[in-house]
This record gives C-alpha cells, structure tokens and sequence, in this order.
C-alpha cells in the first residue's frame, strides 16, 4: 500500500470546517478558477422554496485555498465522507487538478469540487442585490447562508488570503 498522501483542494466551508482527518493543510492556487457563490444550496443553507447561496470554483480566474494532505490508510474513509457532504445533488463535478503550494512553489495534484453549470442548481452572474437576497432568505440544516458566508470571509482573513468577490459581501453579513 503506498503512504504517498492523497489530497483535496478546499476553497469554502472544508477550510473552516473539515470534518476530516488530514495530515497538513497548505495554502495553494488553482488556475483557471476562481471562488464564487455559483450554487444554489437546497439544503444545506436553504430550502428548495427558499434557496441560499454556497461557493463553487468556477471557470476563470484563480483560487487561493487549502491543500489537505491525507495518508492513504485515512483516504477510502475521507473521501467517502466528502463525496457524501459535496456531491448532494449535481451541483458539482469531481476533478483532479494541478494546484501550486504556495511556500513551497511545489506542483500537486488534488481533488476539487467544480461547479457543473448545467445543474439546475447553477447560479449564473447575478448583481449584489439578486445575491443578498439569497443570502439573507437562505437557512438550511447547517444554519443561515449569511453565517455561512461571514464564516468564510472570517477564514479567509485568518489564512491570509484575501479575495475582493468575497469581501464585497463582508459589509452585509459581518457583525
């Protein structure tokens, strides 16, 4: 069995919230995407009838985030747990891609969630008033949208990572 770690690219929630055993977390870029509250959440941060907002990568740009490090003998465990917790529905696609870690320069590959924008679930550009709106109505069986986003602004400020889509919503969820 190897004990080459296995990994995945965390850009949302599995920054702040895990919910798996991992060996390191390192910051890294992806290319080609970037971080946006591109799905509409019917469960976890809203309802079908009242549908909030969570984060997707999608196409353009970059994204800064974690790369979690998982040792082999956890992977089967962990991955189960992720798909079970991201794949909800088709919102996203499952894809290896190449990530750059960010003190070290080194090239990793990682599992990441990129959102599907065929899926009825897709949010496509909306201005900030269509989005607040969302925001403000969502409340699933994690909790609120707005917790939800004003937890990722808080993360994000604690890793140092610093992303203007993101922090145009902080004057209208942080406390």
């Amino acid at each position: 069995m190897s004990t080459e770690p296995h990994r995945i690219f965390a850009y949302g929630s599995l920054m702040w919230r895990p919910d798996f055993n991992f060996t390191s977390a390192r910051k890294a870029r992806l290319h080609g995407f970037h971080r946006r509250l591109s799905v509409f959440s019917h469960h976890y941060r809203g309802t079908p009838e009242k549908p909030g907002l969570v984060l997707g990568l999608d196409r353009g740009g970059s994204c800064l985030g974690l790369v979690y490090d998982v040792a082999a003998e956890n992977w089967a465990e962990v991955i189960a747990k992720v798909r079970a917790r991201e794949m909800l529905g088709d919102a996203y696609h499952e894809r290896q891609k190449r990530f750059v870690v960010l003190d070290s320069g080194e090239s990793v590959e990682a599992l990441t969630y990129i959102v599907q924008r065929t899926s009825k679930q897709y949010v496509p550009q909306m201005k900030m008033e269509e989005l607040l709106h969302f925001i403000g109505q969502g409340h699933g069986t994690m909790g609120s949208c707005r917790d939800y986003v004003a937890n990722t602004i808080q993360h994000l400020r604690e890793l140092g990572i610093h992303d203007p889509g993101m922090e145009a919503f902080a004057p209208h969820v942080m406390n």
